[in-house]
């Protein structure tokens, strides 16, 4: 019952912080408030349940190193896109229009931090721990990366295969993130590093939804598989090229560290103690 009360705990709070936003929607101030709130409740939340749930220390959002963690997260997140957009410039299928909105991109960094905190405390904090303690890591990665890429195909403009990009990225990469140093603080700021480059620095869809310009007024053209279409650069082949390398080496990263879970030991240990 942990798992269920976990994910309805911190559900409510990401659906409650959801409303709010949407309550606002055009008002980037109070967007940016209420999405910070709603990222600093789901923390609280996740932390309390799990205490509650689990009789344990919260070690996987331990606050030693969060705000370093945090930081390199979201750079390593911009600059990632950075290069997926970089790749696209450079074969003529992204052009900047102009500059977009400074206060849409402050509102878009609240929403953006409430997408990362939420979705990253459900996918990895919550399903990915708890399957990979029974399945081991592997395994528990590719069924929660699926289950993330199947949970985008009910954004606007989705696509099979945008949904299938997202699990090969995502559910690959943030997860490996988790796993390298079995904190969650850096898949949160690789999260929110690359979906606020997305939308509030490119100007470019995020998994197929409409979001605010940016601060660049932006447009992508040309084939589907290296502009992403209506889906984003998400969709990008680069993308998925990139994400795979990063996922590559943070999983290198966590078997050096003896953080892997090999499936025979799974269910012997609390694999959220597992950190070096």
């Amino acid at each position: 019952m942990r798992l269920v009360w976990q994910l309805v705990a911190v559900a409510a709070v990401a659906f409650l912080g959801q409303l709010c936003v949407s309550a606002v929607d055009g008002n980037p101030w109070l967007t940016l408030f209420f999405g910070g709130l709603t990222a600093v409740l789901a923390v609280v939340v996740y932390r309390w349940v799990v205490r509650r749930t689990e009789h344990r220390p919260v070690v996987e959002l331990a606050r030693p190193g969060a705000g370093p963690a945090l930081g390199r997260g979201a750079l390593a997140g911009v600059a990632m896109f950075g290069l997926v957009i970089a790749n696209i410039a450079l074969l003529g299928d992204y052009e900047i229009r102009g500059w977009g909105s400074v206060p849409a991109a402050v509102g878009l960094v609240g929403f953006m931090a409430a997408a990362a905190v939420t979705e990253e405390l459900l996918f990895r904090g919550i399903l990915f721990r708890i399957v990979e303690e029974r399945t081991g890591t592997g395994i528990a990665l590719v069924l929660t990366g699926v289950l993330f890429g199947m949970v985008h195909l009910f954004n606007a403009d989705a696509t099979l295969w945008g949904a299938i990009a997202i699990a090969i990225e995502a559910g690959g990469m943030l997860t490996a993130a988790y796993v390298a140093t079995r904190k969650l603080w850096l898949p949160i700021g690789l999260h929110f590093g690359w979906n606020f480059a997305a939308a509030g620095i490119f100007g470019t869809v995020v998994s197929g939804n409409g979001t605010p310009q940016g601060l660049l007024d932006a447009v992508t053209s040309g084939p589907v598989a290296i502009t992403g279409g209506k889906f984003g650069p998400e969709g990008s082949l680069y993308s998925v090229l990139f994400c795979v390398l990063a996922t590559c080496a943070l999983l290198w990263l966590a078997r050096r560290r003896g953080n892997l879970v090999p499936r025979r030991n799974a269910g012997r240990a609390d694999v959220t103690t597992l950190s070096r």
